[in-house]
């Protein structure tokens, strides 16, 4: 018997009514989203509504040529400046950066990063909140990749993609076993970017961690796991991109494969 799927870690799980006092800060960082941006914030809010979750999304925007900013600054007016928080740049720096800009902005005392384009539906962000409150955990990341949270959580689903093509699934399956095998993480998705950070624990990772772009995610969580912080995984079903076109080229996956190997020489 999978002791986690016990009554008493069934318990402890959340079946049962206890107030969440904590507050939810979430990082979108945004580069042509108009089309995605107000649908995201209101599942967003939905989610958090729903569950009596006190909660902040913090637009960290790279002066989009497309209007998002304009359209934030529509929804900061609709849900209120405590909710909406706009946090523009001068250019496009890089992912890596927006995470540490938006940071600057966060009052919860945990952090989600997600991406704006729906590739990670909030549906999945009570999981990761309940799988973190059992376990006590310092980080909950989202896999593509497991058909069972670690710990158990006896209502995850099995993970997966749509709307990608063989190619790109071998390259993000490619990417991962690169990883894994060189950096041995204990992680199953080095390369997603949907999760949740205890505040204290983002900010130390982040001061550490020297890459940027798309890298920037793998090396947060090797470092994570180097330093001793408490991982859970939940499977999350990823789709690809409903609007706009995806920024991932073949600078990153040069970038990527670089980058495992500085981190097999510095972790």
């Amino acid at each position: 018997m999978n002791p986690f799927a016990s009554t008493v870690s069934l318990n402890m799980q959340g079946q049962y009514n206890t107030p969440n006092t904590h507050k939810y800060s979430v990082i979108l960082p945004t580069y042509n989203e108009r089309k995605n941006l107000p649908i995201i914030v209101w599942l967003l809010a939905k989610v958090f509504e729903e569950h009596q979750l006190a909660w902040e999304i913090v637009i960290v925007d790279d002066a989009s040529p497309d209007g998002t900013q304009e359209v934030a600054i529509e929804l900061t007016r609709a849900y209120g400046e405590d909710k909406i928080l706009l946090k523009p740049r001068a250019g496009k720096l890089g992912l890596g950066t927006a995470y540490i800009h938006g940071l600057d902005f966060c009052t919860g005392d945990f952090v989600i990063i997600m991406d704006a384009d729906f590739s990670h539906h909030p549906k999945f962000i009570p999981q990761f909140i309940r799988l973190q409150q059992a376990h006590n955990l310092d980080i909950v990341t989202g896999t593509r990749y497991r058909s069972t949270s670690t710990p158990y959580l006896a209502e995850a689903q099995p993970g997966g993609v749509h709307g990608w093509d063989l190619k790109r699934k071998l390259v993000s399956r490619g990417a991962n076993f690169l990883a894994a095998t060189v950096l041995n993480p204990g992680v199953s998705d080095l390369t997603g970017s949907f999760r949740l950070y205890r505040l204290p624990v983002l900010r130390h990772i982040i001061t550490l961690t020297q890459s940027r772009g798309y890298v920037f995610q793998m090396e947060m969580m090797v470092r994570a796991r180097a330093l001793g912080y408490t991982v859970g995984e939940v499977p999350i079903t990823f789709v690809d991109r409903i609007f706009g076109e995806s920024k991932l080229g073949a600078d990153e996956v040069v970038s990527y494969a670089k980058g495992v190997w500085q981190l097999f020489k510095s972790v």
